[in-house]
C-alpha cells in the first residue's frame, strides 16, 4: 500500500479561485474595489504601510484570512500566537497580529462590527466536508487558499490556521463551542495596516452545512480594497 503523502500546495479540486486574482502577480491597483466570488479565495501582495480593507459585502459573510511574510513564506500569521501576544482570543482595534517567529505583520486600524471574529477554529477542507457526509467534492477553504496563491504564481508552503473574520464562534465558562451565525451587518469592513511586505490571502468560507454564513447557509460574496 503507497502511504499518504501530505503536499500542502496539493489542491483536491478547482474553483473560480484560480481565475480571481487581482492581476497575474498580485498586486493590485490603490483604491479599486475587488470581488472575492461566493465559495472562492483571491490572494493580494501588500507593501508595508499600505491598508487592507476587507468588506462583509451583504454582512453575513465570513471571510478566512491568512497572511505570509514576502520574504519568507514560511513565516505566517500565526494564531497561537497572536493568542498568546495579546493574551486574548478577539483580536480588536489596535492590536498587532504576529507571525509564527512572533514578528508584527499586520496591525488591526478599524472595524465597524461588533467585533465577533474568531482565532480558534481551522479552516474547512475535503476531508471536513467528506465527515459532514459529502461524496461529491466541496468547495473549501484550504483549496480556495492553494488556488488563490497559485493564480499569482505562489505555492502554498502550508495551510495555517485562518483569522476567521466575523465568525461567531461563542466560547462558554466550560470551554464548549457552537457555529452560530455572523453579527456584522451589510458593508461591515474589517481594515489592517500591513506592518511588513506580506501576500494576504482572503476566503468567502464555502460552509453551508452549518450557520455560520447565516441562518439558511448560503455562501455569498465579499469585496477588499487596497490603500496608502
Amino acid at each position: 500500500m503507497t502511504p499518504f503523502v501530505y503536499e500542502p500546495a496539493v489542491y483536491d479540486g478547482t474553483n473560480a479561485s484560480l481565475t480571481s486574482a487581482v492581476s497575474s502577480d498580485g498586486w493590485p491597483e490603490i483604491g479599486k474595489r475587488y470581488r472575492i466570488p461566493p465559495r472562492c479565495g483571491v490572494a493580494v501582495r501588500l507593501h508595508e504601510g499600505q491598508f487592507l480593507s476587507v468588506e462583509n459585502t451583504h454582512g453575513t459573510q465570513v471571510c478566512d484570512f491568512w497572511a505570509y511574510l514576502a520574504a519568507d513564506m514560511g513565516q505566517f500569521l500565526s494564531m497561537s500566537h497572536c493568542r498568546t501576544r495579546l493574551q486574548s482570543v478577539s483580536p480588536k482595534i489596535g492590536d498587532v497580529l504576529v507571525t509564527n517567529l512572533r514578528q508584527p505583520l499586520l496591525e488591526i486600524i478599524n472595524d465597524t462590527s461588533p467585533g465577533v471574529h474568531d482565532t480558534v477554529m481551522s479552516c474547512c477542507d475535503w476531508p471536513r466536508y467528506q465527515l459532514l457526509g459529502c461524496t461529491d467534492y466541496h468547495d473549501n477553504c484550504a483549496d480556495n487558499l492553494r488556488m488563490a496563491l497559485a493564480a499569482i504564481g505562489l505555492s502554498a508552503p502550508l495551510v495555517p490556521d485562518p483569522f476567521n473574520l466575523w465568525m461567531n464562534i461563542p466560547i462558554t465558562q466550560d470551554g464548549a463551542t457552537s457555529f452560530q451565525s455572523t453579527v456584522s451587518s451589510a458593508g461591515d469592513r474589517f481594515d489592517m495596516r500591513a506592518l511588513a511586505d506580506c501576500i494576504a490571502v482572503m476566503s468567502a468560507c464555502p460552509q453551508d452545512k452549518n450557520p455560520i454564513n447565516g441562518e439558511d447557509a448560503m455562501p455569498s460574496e465579499l469585496h477588499f480594497s487596497v490603500g496608502t
